[in-house]
């Protein structure tokens, strides 16, 4: 597969409000360093220099956060009262996610939910991780849900690996990888929470895939899904030899589940019986001053991966 660049960006989404763009593996979303020659920042001043911000550091506000090694949907908002609706439903709990992988060996149970508890790592050397509860130096773990679903099962240049569907329910740093390493199946291509062995030397990426996003603001449900990069034909060295769950079955469960609604007060935005605001409806309350820094708060957690 081909590198990333500034021209190849791939856009699965487009809205008078909000641009979902299909992140490329090991690039960053923005950085202060020098040295970075490519994010995915100087891509969009690239492919949409009028549509830049000057209001913002970077010239674009990012809905949500990728790590670096992860590649698919990542939401811009393209203003400022797009970026606090977008916000709203991340902070709510309401925005569905679901991610592809490949994980070392082959997943016995055909679904899952983990629920490791997930710190940050104060072990030296260690301290750019999370960690589980109960390991040495696991700081401030906090509840964390994860569903699994296998997909295939198959070999990875020879070893066995399972193609698996993730859905995280909690959004802790690195919280997929954390929980693949704690099964005793970590993420190929993972060199920080993958096996110590020369084996993680094969892959040319972490194979972590933001596949499917939803986020159901007042406005506009914003909805996209991105191409399956991990199918033979774009890596020969992965090749499946047992069906245990149809991709596309599951993407019609994601797009036909309702969106989660706070108040308990019916379906959620994207739900076809619901109406958008208009004419004549009131407009959403104003948040409070109190409820923005819980916001910014949570938010915080989506971290980026340092610059160093």
């Amino acid at each position: 597969m081909e590198p990333g660049s500034v021209e190849n960006l791939c856009v699965v989404y487009r809205s008078r409000d909000f641009l979902v763009v299909n992140k490329h593996w090991d690039v960053r979303i923005d950085s202060k360093a020098w040295r970075e020659t490519l994010t995915l920042q100087k891509q969009l001043r690239h492919r949409f220099p009028e549509l830049a911000d000057p209001d913002t550091y970077y010239g674009f506000r990012f809905c949500h956060q990728l790590d670096f090694s992860t590649s698919g949907a990542l939401c811009v908002a393209l203003n400022k009262a797009a970026a606090g609706s977008a916000y709203r439903c991340f902070k709510d709990r309401r925005v569905t996610k679901a991610y592809l992988a490949l994980v070392r060996g082959h997943v016995q149970e055909s679904r899952m939910t983990i629920s490791y508890a997930i710190g940050k790592n104060s072990t030296e050397g260690r301290t750019h991780t999370m960690c589980i509860e109960g390991t040495q130096g696991c700081e401030n773990p906090k509840p964390s849900r994860t569903e699994l679903v296998v997909l295939e099962h198959g070999l990875y240049a020879g070893d066995p690996v399972s193609k698996v569907l993730l859905q995280p329910l909690t959004g802790r740093t690195h919280q997929l990888r954390v929980h693949c390493s704690a099964l005793g199946h970590p993420i190929v291509g993972d060199l920080t929470y993958g096996q110590a062995s020369g084996q993680e030397d094969q892959p040319f990426r972490m194979m972590l895939h933001a596949f499917y996003l939803r986020i159901p603001t007042s406005a506009e449900c914003v909805e996209a899904c991105t191409p399956d990069p991990f199918v033979p034909s774009l890596d020969a060295c992965w090749s499946p030899h047992t069906l245990l769950q149809p991709l596309d079955e599951l993407v019609q469960v994601l797009q036909a589940t309702p969106d989660p609604d706070p108040s308990g007060g019916g379906p959620g935005p994207c739900s076809p019986c619901t109406p958008l605001p208009g004419p004549g409806r009131p407009p959403p309350p104003l948040e409070t001053e109190v409820q923005q820094a819980s916001c910014l708060q949570w938010l915080s957690e989506w971290t980026l991966e340092p610059d160093d």
